[in-house]
């Protein structure tokens, strides 16, 4: 003000518009405070709700191009769950990195186990706990037995995490519940992904993740003890929408109703993949199912109308998964500097098999040899052997024909909330196909 006095003489009009936005904003938020102070004393006869935001950086545009402006605010005198470290996040990044930082922060707090999970379009492509890997394991996914016995829990938990689906994890937003190290770093450098939220990082993954991208990778470090208050709310439409916040926390002690007559197969290791898979569920769009095996999720079936079908989607991607495994698969011989995501794609169409001419053409000239097809007969062969998967459901199931379509993909365990009268009727298939079950009693919906 005392600049622009001895510049121009007095205030500017637009100096003083400034001024009085200001002025009368801090008003208003003084006000609001007081507003709603008393009217929390009432209850839901409160008859008005105030709610001040301080607009805290522009975004380039929302959801799409065309949907500007745009931008993130704060609630008055609350923080931000995160602050930037490097790059720009866009409007669905920071829908991701809220989404997937709730997810892997609930997962070590269930499990005490160091938690990844990999985000597309506000659904989990993967999520994991730091569960060490198999020999197979490593061949499919790329690092030697060496390598993987030197990573580090959080490495591990998002190397898993990455690996459920890693076709679709491509260009995802990475979330983990521990400090980012040089080795997660490391594996981060080497995968087509957006950005990263994490409660911090060394000053050598610092270094890493900032060259990524050409030094767009975006880094978000997660707030400490961030308290995102107990009533959320959301405007669509010209409507504000509120509700208490989802902060049901999955734990083992939501595993103890087990109501298939077999209670002694859900051992400790069942139980953790029966919380990997309700806690990414919960943050998967409805309806969603999941499959886990080993602390990682193997198949994620989200936003279907029907269950069944959610059923059959992620079903299809634990076929995917286990099939990775396959010596043809492993044994696929690439030529020098085919690209890694272009690897990783070419290993699933040639599962999938469904080539068109033109794409047959150009999928063979990636290798040092044709490769023979993979029939369908030794597929199913193959998933013969498949077993030990979890599956998770966010509602009940309302009929037996997702249990159906659960055993083709070797579902040993399930895991819902119950509460349907075709309850019955579900647990009968499970013990027709040998598989135990828990209710919950917890529904996860999540819009």
């Amino acid at each position: 003000i005392t600049k622009c006095i001895e510049e121009n003489g007095g205030t500017t009009l637009a100096l003083r518009k400034q001024c009085a936005a200001r002025a009368f904003s801090l008003s208003a938020s003084y006000d609001s405070a007081i507003a709603n102070w008393f009217t929390n004393q009432l209850g839901e006869e409160k008859p008005v709700t105030t709610r001040v935001y301080k607009p805290e950086f522009p975004l380039k545009y929302g959801c799409n191009p065309h949907q500007k402006p745009a931008g993130i605010s704060s609630v008055l005198n609350s923080k931000l769950p995160f602050d930037v470290i490097n790059g720009v996040p866009g409007y669905i990044n920071l829908l991701d990195a809220a989404n997937a930082w709730q997810l892997v922060k609930e997962l070590r707090e269930a499990t005490g186990l160091a938690s990844a999970a990999s985000f597309k379009h506000v659904s989990p492509a993967g999520a994991a706990v730091a569960v060490p890997l198999s020999d197979v394991e490593c061949a499919a996914y790329e690092v030697t037995p060496e390598a993987a016995k030197e990573l580090t829990p959080v490495a591990l938990a998002y190397l898993r995490a990455r690996n459920a689906d890693p076709m679709c994890s491509f260009g995802d937003f990475a979330a983990v519940s521990d400090v980012v190290d040089e080795a997660t770093a490391l594996i981060l450098k080497k995968e087509v992904s957006d950005g990263i939220i994490a409660p911090g990082y060394t000053a050598e993954a610092i270094e890493i993740l900032k060259k990524k991208k050409g030094g767009k990778f975006i880094i978000l470090e997660a707030t400490k003890d961030y308290d995102p208050g107990e009533i959320e709310y959301r405007e669509v439409y010209g409507m504000t929408f509120s509700q208490k916040r989802n902060d049901k926390i999955i734990s083992k002690e939501h595993m103890k109703e087990v109501v298939t007559a077999d209670k002694d197969v859900v051992t400790d290791a069942v139980v953790r993949d029966m919380i990997v898979a309700s806690i990414c569920i919960k943050y998967t769009q409805s309806n969603s199912v999941g499959f886990a095996k080993d602390g990682m999720m193997v198949g994620v079936g989200a936003g279907q109308q029907s269950r069944v079908d959610c059923v059959k989607l992620a079903g299809r991607k634990v076929d995917t998964w286990y099939i990775r495994q396959h010596p043809k698969v492993l044994g696929l011989k690439f030529k020098a500097g085919t690209k890694r995501q272009d690897r990783v794609n070419a290993r699933v169409r040639y599962i999938e098999g469904d080539f068109t001419a033109e794409e047959k053409t150009r999928w063979e000239a990636q290798f040092e040899e044709i490769p023979e097809p993979l029939t369908s007969s030794e597929k199913e062969e193959f998933m013969k052997a498949a077993s030990g998967v979890t599956i998770s459901s966010d509602a009940f199931f309302p009929f037996r024909d997702s249990i159906d379509h659960a055993s083709k993909h070797g579902v040993s365990f399930v895991v819902q909330p119950g509460g349907s009268v075709q309850d019955t009727q579900v647990t009968s298939a499970c013990e027709e196909y040998s598989m135990a079950m828990c209710f919950t009693g917890v529904r996860l919906f999540h819009h």
